[in-house]
């Protein structure tokens, strides 16, 4: 006898049919599912500023009723135009992108190894097709206004957070207790929390209170001496930020220059994911516009970190050599970094759009190819002259993509492995700066 399906198994066994098949089951032309920290603010601002450009219409943005979602509604084409955002979570957005209840997944971190292997029959979402970093954001450390202290060790803020040092004279600040401020399970902001701080070392302590909300974590750190908790760089809010080391490189605090370089221990970056090119033309036009200069500028606008370089002149501290000294006196340091896949020597997805930006950079500042110095760098080796010879062999693979992108012959060096700004083995020492000369 024939085994008939329940009414849920039957609802489940749909929605399965439509992700396999790449069809959204949702009535609005476009949803956006994921990240807090990307849909509070920075997606609602992206989907107006780009449908005020596509329909050249005034938009609106109402709530839904649910906490950590809005509409955002205009007209186009003689009909209504309705933008879902859901604000709940990196790994709910991959849920409903996978279940094809979602057209962008947002997200505060990469897509997990186990996550673009469930989702390779549909699309490689580690193409450049299917991933577009939206903006740079700096993981901030926030404390309360008062606190003394100033920096910590990625070491000692995993040890504070894992409940080893429960009290704030064993940092240097006052004899009080410490409580921990952290987000939610299915926070991007958590992942990368737990990846770059927590690690395989250390496990979160119980007594934690977790939020859904970057916003409101650091209102409640902000007036709580005991507090200390992490939110994204748009959601410091009224809270003090603390500077940030790792290894032997000295502590960072998070602005314009170290968090878009990713120098910053705790940048990361913002992604928009889809499935492979878009059909849809409102999915598609949102990422061109949102990777695009007006949508970055209002990237730095939402509190964000925009890709759009600017030439930066950095404040020396006394670890740079004067051989560094010396070779960059004449210039400025772009705020942008080559860097690679990881494992591999071509350049990774973000750098690809980079080439571009510097060309554009260059255009704009009225600067030629001869005004740029690419400077590679090398994580620890085990001679200076290996080192020297992998930070020149990343600085000449920049130089030759710049080519490509019609800027040639551009001057190149290698520093080898010093000036490193991560612990020994971290990925981020192998990097190619970018200068430009001063006027």
């Amino acid at each position: 006898m024939r085994r008939l399906l329940s009414p849920k198994a039957l609802a489940t066994l749909a929605v399965v049919t439509l992700a396999l098949h790449g069809v959204t089951a949702h009535a609005n032309e476009m949803e956006i599912h994921g990240s807090n920290t990307v849909g509070a603010t920075l997606a609602p601002m992206l989907v107006s500023g780009y449908l005020k450009q596509y329909t050249g219409e005034a938009v609106r943005t109402e709530a839904t009723g649910r906490e950590n979602e809005q509409r955002i509604l205009a007209r186009g084409n003689g009909k209504a135009l309705e933008v879902l955002v859901a604000a709940h979570g990196s790994s709910t957005g991959y849920k409903a992108l996978a279940a094809g209840q979602a057209d962008v997944w947002a997200s505060s971190r990469p897509v997990k190894t186990r996550e673009a292997e469930e989702f390779r029959n549909r699309a490689d979402l580690t193409s450049l097709e299917s991933e577009h970093v939206i903006a740079i954001d700096g993981l901030a450390i926030l404390v309360h206004p008062s606190n003394p202290v100033n920096q910590l060790s990625i070491d000692t803020l995993g040890r504070i957070y894992a409940g080893d040092i429960r009290n704030w004279s064993e940092v240097g600040g006052p004899d009080r207790p410490i409580k921990l401020y952290a987000r939610d399970d299915r926070s991007g902001t958590w992942d990368t929390f737990k990846s770059l701080v927590l690690g395989k070392k250390y496990a979160l302590a119980p007594s934690a209170v977790r939020y859904e909300s970057n916003d409101q974590l650091s209102d409640d750190v902000s007036r709580d001496p005991s507090g200390i908790g992490f939110a994204g760089l748009a959601s410091v809010r009224n809270s003090k930020v603390l500077a940030i080391s790792e290894g032997d490189a000295p502590a960072l605090k998070p602005n314009q220059l170290t968090v878009a370089s990713e120098d910053y221990p705790l940048a990361r970056r913002l992604f928009m994911y889809t499935p492979g090119s878009a059909d849809n033309e409102l999915v598609s036009g949102l990422i061109d516009f949102a990777l695009a200069g007006p949508g970055q500028e209002l990237v730095a606008k939402s509190g964000f970190i925009s890709q759009n370089p600017i030439a930066v002149r950095p404040e020396f501290d006394d670890s740079v050599p004067d051989s560094f000294r010396r070779l960059t006196e004449r210039y400025d340091r772009l705020t942008v970094n080559f860097r690679f896949a990881e494992g591999r020597t071509k350049l990774d997805n973000k750098a690809v759009r980079d080439l571009r930006r510097v060309s554009d950079f260059l255009a704009q500042a009225g600067k030629s190819a001869d005004d740029l110095m690419l400077i590679g760098f090398a994580d620890q080796q085990s001679n200076e002259l290996r080192a020297q010879m992998i930070s020149e062999l990343r600085a000449l693979s920049v130089r030759k993509a710049l080519a490509a992108e019609e800027i040639p012959d551009v001057a190149y060096t290698g520093y080898g492995h010093y000036m490193p700004v991560g612990g020994r083995g971290s990925q981020r020492n192998g990097r190619v700066e970018v200068w430009v000369r001063a006027r």
